[in-house]
C-alpha cells in the first residue's frame, strides 16, 4: 500500500507540474482583459517540442547536448524526495532536505555550463546573473529548511511535513512566518518570475533564464521547459507544506488540500505578476539577501 502511495505521489507530480504554468497564464490574461491560452497549453507546447528535432552549433560540445538531459534527470531525482499532502515521498532518509537543495544546485550548474558552452556573450550574461542570484537564494532555502527541521525534530522531508501541525504553528509562529516569507521570495526567484525576472520576454538584456536557453530547440528545449515546470512544482510543494500545514489524517482530504493550495499558489503568482513590474536588476541582490536574513533570523528564534 505504501509503495502505491509513493507511485501515486510521483505520478501526480509528473503530470500536474505544467498545469501551474497554465493557471498563471490564464490569471494574467484575465487581469489583462483577454481570453488567454487554454489551461493545458503548456502541455501542448512541451509535447510539440519533444516531437521536434534539434540543431546544434558546430562550436558546441557534448556539454551543451548533455545539459538538458542531465537537468531533467536531476529534477526528476529531486521529485523523489518530496511528499505531497498525505502521500509520502518515494525516498525518505535523514538529511534528504540537504540532498534536495544540492540537487537543485546541480540542476542550475548544468544549465549554466550548457549555456556557457555556446560561447554566446548573451547567454554568458544570463548565466552570470543566474549564478550570482542562486548564491543568494540557496542560503535562504537551506537555512529555512534547517529551521523547520529544528522545529519539527526531523531531518527528513516526509516526517518533517507530517509533523507540521497547526499546534506547532502556534508554538513557533514567528519563525514559521519568517521562513514563509523567505520561501516566497525563493519561489519567485528560482522560477524566474516577476519581480525578479520576466519569463515571457526574449528581447531585453536583463533576462536571466530565457537568456540561457536561447540556443536550445526541439527536444532539448522541451526537456528544459518540463524541468522548469517540475522545479516550480517542487518549490511550490515546499512553500505550501510550510505555510499551509493541513494534516487531517485522511489521505484523500490531505492530498486534495495540497493540490488546491498549489492551484491557489499559481493564482497568487499570476496576481503578483499582473500587479507589479519587474524590479531593477541592481535591486534584486538586496531582495535575496533579505530572504536569507529572514531564514537566519528564524533559525536564531528556534535556537534561542
Amino acid at each position: 500500500m505504501v509503495i502505491l502511495l509513493k507511485i501515486l505521489n510521483l505520478a501526480v507530480t509528473l503530470t500536474a507540474a505544467p498545469l501551474l504554468l497554465g493557471i498563471i497564464i490564464r490569471v494574467k490574461a484575465w487581469f489583462a482583459g483577454r481570453t488567454g491560452q487554454p489551461l493545458l497549453q503548456p502541455y501542448y507546447d512541451i509535447w510539440k517540442l519533444l516531437r521536434k528535432g534539434t540543431v546544434y552549433s558546430v562550436s558546441t560540445s557534448w556539454v551543451f547536448r548533455a545539459g538538458p538531459l542531465v537537468s531533467l534527470a536531476v529534477t526528476l531525482t529531486a521529485a523523489l524526495l518530496l511528499p505531497m499532502g498525505g502521500l509520502p515521498a518515494v525516498f525518505a532518509f535523514d538529511g534528504d532536505f540537504l540532498v534536495f537543495v544540492y540537487l537543485l544546485g546541480l540542476l542550475r550548474f548544468f544549465m549554466i555550463v550548457s549555456a556557457l558552452d555556446t560561447g554566446s556573450s548573451f547567454e554568458g550574461m544570463g548565466s552570470s546573473r543566474e549564478a550570482a542570484f542562486s548564491a543568494l537564494c540557496e542560503p535562504a532555502l537551506l537555512i529555512g529548511l534547517a529551521a523547520v527541521a529544528k522545529i519539527t525534530g526531523h531531518a527528513s522531508l516526509t516526517p518533517m511535513a507530517a509533523s507540521l501541525q497547526p499546534a506547532l504553528w502556534t508554538a513557533a509562529g514567528p519563525a514559521f512566518v519568517l521562513v514563509g516569507f523567505a520561501l516566497v521570495i525563493v519561489f519567485l526567484s528560482e522560477n524566474c518570475r516577476i519581480p525578479v525576472d520576466d519569463p515571457t520576454t526574449h528581447l531585453e538584456l536583463t533576462m536571466i533564464h530565457e537568456a540561457m536557453v536561447l540556443d536550445h530547440g526541439g527536444l532539448d528545449l522541451g526537456m528544459l521547459q518540463y524541468a522548469a515546470a517540475l522545479k516550480m512544482w517542487l518549490l511550490g510543494l515546499v512553500l505550501v507544506g510550510v505555510v499551509v500545514p493541513i494534516h487531517s489524517g485522511f489521505l484523500c482530504l490531505d492530498t486534495a488540500a495540497a493540490l488546491l493550495c498549489m492551484g491557489l499558489l499559481a493564482v497568487v503568482t499570476g496576481i503578483v505578476e499582473s500587479s507589479m513590474a519587474r524590479i531593477r536588476l541592481l535591486r534584486i541582490p538586496p531582495l535575496l539577501i533579505g530572504a536569507a536574513a529572514l531564514s537566519v533570523l528564524a533559525l536564531v528564534l528556534v535556537y534561542r
